[in-house]
Protein backbone atom coordinates (compact mmCIF):
# COMPACT_ATOMS: atom_id res chain seq x y z
CA UNK A 1 0.00 0.00 0.00
CA UNK A 2 1.53 3.18 -0.78
CA UNK A 3 1.17 6.08 1.66
CA UNK A 4 0.64 9.28 0.50
CA UNK A 5 2.83 12.32 1.88
CA UNK A 6 1.42 15.89 3.15
CA UNK A 7 2.82 16.85 -0.16
CA UNK A 8 0.84 15.00 -2.19
CA UNK A 9 -2.53 15.66 -0.31
CA UNK A 10 -1.67 19.31 -1.13
CA UNK A 11 -1.24 18.93 -4.87
CA UNK A 12 -3.97 16.86 -5.08
CA UNK A 13 -6.48 19.75 -3.12
CA UNK A 14 -5.16 22.24 -5.00
CA UNK A 15 -5.93 20.71 -8.33
CA UNK A 16 -9.31 19.71 -7.07
CA UNK A 17 -10.56 23.22 -6.62
CA UNK A 18 -12.93 24.77 -8.76
CA UNK A 19 -11.43 28.23 -10.69
CA UNK A 20 -12.25 31.03 -10.10
CA UNK A 21 -11.14 34.66 -8.54
CA UNK A 22 -12.25 33.02 -4.53
CA UNK A 23 -9.80 30.33 -5.05
CA UNK A 24 -6.27 32.16 -6.46
CA UNK A 25 -3.72 32.63 -3.89
CA UNK A 26 -3.31 36.33 -4.99
CA UNK A 27 -6.68 37.11 -3.41
CA UNK A 28 -7.21 34.41 -1.02
CA UNK A 29 -4.29 33.62 0.93
CA UNK A 30 -5.91 31.55 3.33
CA UNK A 31 -6.68 28.99 0.98
CA UNK A 32 -2.92 27.66 1.20
CA UNK A 33 -3.06 27.40 4.44
CA UNK A 34 -6.57 25.62 4.99
CA UNK A 35 -5.01 23.40 2.05
CA UNK A 36 -1.82 22.62 4.05
CA UNK A 37 -3.76 21.86 7.10
CA UNK A 38 -6.34 19.55 5.71
CA UNK A 39 -2.88 17.90 3.37
CA UNK A 40 -1.22 17.25 6.69
CA UNK A 41 -4.34 15.34 8.18
CA UNK A 42 -5.05 13.26 5.51
CA UNK A 43 -1.32 12.14 5.46
CA UNK A 44 -1.54 11.26 9.00
CA UNK A 45 -5.11 9.52 8.31
CA UNK A 46 -3.29 7.40 5.44
CA UNK A 47 -0.19 6.57 7.52
CA UNK A 48 -2.71 5.24 10.25
CA UNK A 49 -4.58 3.16 7.52
CA UNK A 50 -1.63 1.44 6.21
CA UNK A 51 -0.49 0.96 10.05
CA UNK A 52 -3.66 -1.28 10.61
CA UNK A 53 -3.22 -2.91 7.82
CA UNK A 54 -0.05 -3.71 9.16
CA UNK A 55 -1.76 -4.85 12.83
CA UNK A 56 -4.21 -6.90 10.65
CA UNK A 57 -1.24 -9.33 10.01
CA UNK A 58 0.10 -11.17 12.67
CA UNK A 59 4.25 -11.34 10.54
CA UNK A 60 3.74 -7.32 11.32
CA UNK A 61 1.55 -6.57 14.59
CA UNK A 62 2.83 -4.65 16.99
CA UNK A 63 -0.03 -2.30 18.32
CA UNK A 64 -2.58 -5.02 18.61
CA UNK A 65 -0.41 -7.54 20.14
CA UNK A 66 -2.66 -7.37 23.55
CA UNK A 67 -5.69 -7.62 21.39
CA UNK A 68 -4.36 -10.80 20.12
CA UNK A 69 -3.33 -12.12 22.84
CA UNK A 70 -6.73 -11.78 24.50
CA UNK A 71 -8.46 -13.48 21.42
CA UNK A 72 -5.76 -16.22 21.53
CA UNK A 73 -6.03 -16.58 24.61
CA UNK A 74 -2.38 -15.86 25.69
CA UNK A 75 0.59 -15.36 26.53
CA UNK A 76 1.72 -18.48 26.77
CA UNK A 77 2.33 -20.42 30.17
CA UNK A 78 5.50 -22.18 28.68
CA UNK A 79 7.12 -18.31 28.06
CA UNK A 80 6.98 -17.78 31.80
CA UNK A 81 5.66 -15.31 33.90
CA UNK A 82 6.90 -11.98 31.95
CA UNK A 83 7.48 -12.94 28.21
CA UNK A 84 9.49 -10.06 26.18
CA UNK A 85 7.48 -8.51 23.60
CA UNK A 86 9.31 -10.25 20.79
CA UNK A 87 8.26 -13.42 22.16
CA UNK A 88 4.89 -12.23 22.72
CA UNK A 89 4.42 -11.18 18.97
CA UNK A 90 6.43 -14.74 17.98
CA UNK A 91 3.26 -16.21 19.92
CA UNK A 92 0.40 -14.73 18.15
CA UNK A 93 2.87 -15.66 14.68
CA UNK A 94 3.01 -19.54 15.65
CA UNK A 95 -0.93 -19.40 17.16
CA UNK A 96 -2.02 -18.36 14.30
CA UNK A 97 -0.33 -20.56 11.44
CA UNK A 98 0.82 -23.45 13.09
CA UNK A 99 -1.41 -26.12 12.91
CA UNK A 100 0.40 -28.92 15.23
CA UNK A 101 1.56 -32.32 14.29
CA UNK A 102 3.68 -35.41 15.78
CA UNK A 103 6.43 -35.58 13.01
CA UNK A 104 10.21 -35.01 13.49
CA UNK A 105 10.04 -32.07 11.13
CA UNK A 106 7.25 -30.39 13.23
CA UNK A 107 9.50 -30.79 16.75
CA UNK A 108 12.30 -29.77 14.86
CA UNK A 109 10.99 -26.66 14.24
CA UNK A 110 9.62 -25.93 17.47
CA UNK A 111 13.35 -26.24 18.39
CA UNK A 112 14.36 -24.11 15.58
CA UNK A 113 12.14 -21.44 16.56
CA UNK A 114 13.43 -21.58 19.99
CA UNK A 115 16.97 -20.84 19.07
CA UNK A 116 18.35 -24.41 18.51
CA UNK A 117 19.21 -24.75 14.99
CA UNK A 118 21.19 -27.95 15.54
CA UNK A 119 18.90 -29.85 16.83
CA UNK A 120 18.11 -32.68 16.00
CA UNK A 121 15.71 -36.28 17.12
CA UNK A 122 17.00 -39.58 17.70
CA UNK A 123 14.50 -41.90 17.84
CA UNK A 124 14.84 -45.08 19.98
CA UNK A 125 13.81 -48.70 18.56
CA UNK A 126 12.12 -51.71 20.35
CA UNK A 127 13.85 -55.18 19.62
CA UNK A 128 12.03 -56.53 16.59
CA UNK A 129 13.00 -59.59 14.78
CA UNK A 130 15.13 -58.91 11.97
CA UNK A 131 15.97 -55.67 13.31
CA UNK A 132 18.05 -56.59 16.58
CA UNK A 133 21.56 -57.87 16.87
CA UNK A 134 22.44 -60.28 19.68
CA UNK A 135 25.70 -59.41 21.63
CA UNK A 136 24.64 -55.36 21.24
CA UNK A 137 25.42 -53.66 24.26
CA UNK A 138 21.89 -51.92 24.44
CA UNK A 139 19.07 -54.11 23.54
CA UNK A 140 16.58 -52.36 24.70
CA UNK A 141 13.01 -52.62 25.62
CA UNK A 142 9.19 -52.90 24.52
CA UNK A 143 8.68 -49.21 25.31
CA UNK A 144 11.57 -48.37 23.71
CA UNK A 145 9.13 -47.87 20.52
CA UNK A 146 7.88 -45.11 22.25
CA UNK A 147 10.70 -43.11 23.89
CA UNK A 148 12.83 -40.37 21.47
CA UNK A 149 15.24 -37.66 22.10
CA UNK A 150 15.59 -34.13 21.09
CA UNK A 151 19.42 -33.40 21.15
CA UNK A 152 18.93 -29.99 21.58
CA UNK A 153 22.47 -29.07 20.28
CA UNK A 154 23.77 -25.20 21.13
CA UNK A 155 21.22 -22.33 21.80
CA UNK A 156 21.98 -19.03 19.82
CA UNK A 157 22.70 -16.03 22.02
CA UNK A 158 19.19 -14.76 22.46
CA UNK A 159 19.76 -13.42 25.86
CA UNK A 160 19.08 -10.01 26.85
CA UNK A 161 21.69 -7.13 26.56
CA UNK A 162 22.27 -3.63 28.29
CA UNK A 163 20.89 -1.21 26.56
CA UNK A 164 18.19 -3.46 24.45
CA UNK A 165 16.38 -4.62 27.07
CA UNK A 166 14.01 -3.19 29.92
CA UNK A 167 14.05 -2.65 33.82
CA UNK A 168 14.31 -6.29 35.66
CA UNK A 169 15.19 -8.55 32.66
CA UNK A 170 17.31 -11.41 33.12
CA UNK A 171 20.67 -10.71 31.27
CA UNK A 172 22.38 -13.95 29.56
CA UNK A 173 20.52 -16.34 28.65
CA UNK A 174 17.02 -17.17 28.65
CA UNK A 175 16.04 -20.58 30.13
CA UNK A 176 16.04 -23.78 28.60
CA UNK A 177 11.92 -24.28 30.62
CA UNK A 178 9.94 -22.74 27.49
CA UNK A 179 11.55 -26.05 25.01
CA UNK A 180 10.97 -28.64 27.46
CA UNK A 181 7.33 -27.09 28.14
CA UNK A 182 6.52 -26.80 24.60
CA UNK A 183 7.86 -30.28 23.47
CA UNK A 184 6.42 -31.99 26.13
CA UNK A 185 2.70 -30.12 25.53
CA UNK A 186 3.20 -31.19 22.04
CA UNK A 187 4.59 -34.64 22.02
CA UNK A 188 1.74 -37.71 21.92
CA UNK A 189 0.27 -38.81 24.91
CA UNK A 190 1.61 -42.25 24.58
CA UNK A 191 5.27 -40.95 23.63
CA UNK A 192 8.19 -40.56 26.14
CA UNK A 193 10.52 -37.53 25.18
CA UNK A 194 13.66 -36.61 26.60
CA UNK A 195 16.03 -33.50 26.05
CA UNK A 196 19.39 -33.15 26.16
CA UNK A 197 21.14 -29.93 25.85
CA UNK A 198 24.33 -29.43 24.22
Amino acid sequence: MAVRTADDYYAQLRALLPPGPAWDREFNPEVDSVLGSLAQELAREDLRAADLLAESLPDTVRELVPDWERVMELPDACMGESPTFDDRQLAVRRRLVEVGGQSRAYFLDLAFSLGYPQARIVEHRSPRFGRSRFGGGHFGTWSAQYMWTLEAGPRLRLGRRFGASYWGQRFGADPNGALECVVRRAAPAHAVEFINYG
